[in-house]
C-alpha cells in the first residue's frame, strides 16, 4: 500500500470553516464483507478495527449533548458488523434523529445478518446503498465476483419491505462511483438511467442516486500511483475546481468520528489521519466536547479536498450540483 498523504499535504486548496455542526458520521469499525477496489478506508474482512461500547456511549453523551445535530450517519466498512450498531441506531432513532445506515447491499445476506433488512425497516433507518453500476461485470470488477448479483437480491428485498417507494417513507439512496480515474457524470441524468435500467430488468424503484468522486487516498490512491497515474488525477481535480462549491462542501457541517472516537472533518481526513486538531498536534475526542464549540473552527484541508469541489462538486449526499458533460453510462 503506497503512502499518498506526503503527495497530497503540500496544497493550494482554499481555506475554508466550519458552520454549525447538523451531521454526525460514525464511522464503526474498518471490517467489511468486501474489498472494493474504490473503497477509501481500505476496509475487508481482515480488518479488525471496531468501536467498543465505551466509545458508543461517549458517542451517545455527545448527541445528547449537541440538540443541533439532527442526523446520525453510520458507516464503516460494513457498519452493521459491528456489534453496537443497531444499539446505536435505535438510540438514535429514540432521539428522533434521522439515521442512515451506508450499506453495500451484500450485507444483508451474511450469515447473522439475515433479519437486518427488517430490522432497518422496523426503526425507519434510511439506507444508503452503495451499487457503483448497473452493469454486472463492472460491478464485479469493482467489488469481487457475485457482488452485484447479490446487491440486487438486497435491494429487492429492500423494496418488497417498503424502502424506495415514491409515496413511502422509507429512503433507499444509491451511491455511484466512477470505474477508474474520471470525474463522475452529471448525477441527475444518470439516476435516470439508473431508474430506467434497474426498472426495466429488475423491477427496482429506489430514491435518489448519489454520485460520488473516487478519492485518491488508501486503496484507490494507491492503485493509482502503482499505475503512474497519481499525479494526472490530481491535475484532473484542480482543473476541474469550482469556487462555487465551496459553500456546500459537506466539511462544512459534517462531523467525522473514527472507531476510536476521534473527532475529523471528514471521513477522507479520517483515513488520511488527519484530525480535528486544537492546538496543530493535539486532536479531539468525542468525550471532550460538543458540536457547538466546534462551529467557526478552521477545517484541515489538502490536495485531495479538490475531489469534493471538483465539477459538479461530490460529498456524502451525491453532486452539489450539475454541471454539463457527456451522455454518461455507469461504466465511465
Amino acid at each position: 500500500m503506497h503512502a499518498t498523504l506526503p503527495l497530497l499535504s503540500a496544497t493550494t486548496f482554499p481555506a475554508i470553516v466550519r458552520r454549525s455542526v447538523d451531521i454526525l458520521q460514525v464511522n464503526l469499525g474498518y471490517r467489511c464483507n468486501q474489498s472494493c477496489l474504490h473503497c477509501h478506508v481500505n476496509a475487508g474482512p481482515q480488518r479488525r478495527e471496531e468501536m467498543t461500547a465505551e466509545t458508543v456511549d461517549a458517542v451517545l453523551a455527545f448527541l445528547s449533548a449537541s440538540p443541533g445535530v439532527t442526523t446520525l450517519d453510520l458507516t464503516g466498512g460494513a457498519p452493521e458488523l459491528n456489534p453496537h450498531f443497531r444499539r446505536l441506531a435505535v438510540a438514535g432513532r429514540q432521539r428522533g434523529l434521522r439515521v442512515i445506515d451506508r450499506c453495500n447491499l451484500t450485507i444483508l445476506e451474511e450469515p447473522g445478518h439475515e433479519d437486518l433488512a427488517e430490522f432497518l425497516a422496523a426503526h425507519h433507518i434510511e439506507v444508503v446503498a452503495s451499487l457503483p453500476c448497473y452493469i454486472e461485470d463492472n460491478v464485479d470488477r469493482q467489488r469481487g465476483k457475485g457482488s452485484f448479483a447479490g446487491s440486487i437480491r438486497g435491494l429487492q428485498r429492500l423494496n418488497a419491505l417498503g424502502y424506495g417507494m415514491a409515496d413511502g417513507g422509507l429512503q433507499l439512496n444509491l451511491v455511484f462511483n466512477p470505474q477508474g480515474p474520471s470525474l463522475p457524470p452529471p448525477q441527475a441524468a444518470l439516476t435516470a438511467a439508473y431508474r430506467e435500467h434497474l426498472g426495466h430488468e429488475f423491477g427496482i424503484t429506489f430514491n435518489q442516486l448519489f454520485t460520488l468522486t473516487n478519492m485518491p487516498i488508501q486503496r484507490f490512491g494507491s492503485v493509482l500511483v502503482s499505475r503512474g497515474q497519481f499525479n494526472d488525477y490530481l491535475q484532473l481535480l484542480r482543473a476541474a475546481h469550482r469556487d462555487e462549491n465551496l459553500e456546500h462542501v459537506m466539511c462544512r457541517n459534517l462531523l467525522s468520528v473514527d472507531w476510536q472516537g476521534y473527532l475529523h472533518d471528514c471521513d477522507f481526513n479520517q483515513q488520511l489521519g488527519l484530525p480535528t486538531s486544537r492546538s496543530g498536534t493535539s486532536r479531539w475526542h468525542i468525550s471532550e466536547i460538543d458540536a457547538a464549540a466546534l462551529e467557526g473552527h478552521a477545517i484541515r484541508v489538502a490536495e485531495h479536498c479538490f475531489g469534493c469541489t471538483a465539477g459538479q462538486g461530490s460529498g456524502c449526499g451525491g453532486a452539489l450540483g450539475d454541471k454539463p458533460a457527456p451522455v454518461p453510462t455507469c461504466g465511465t
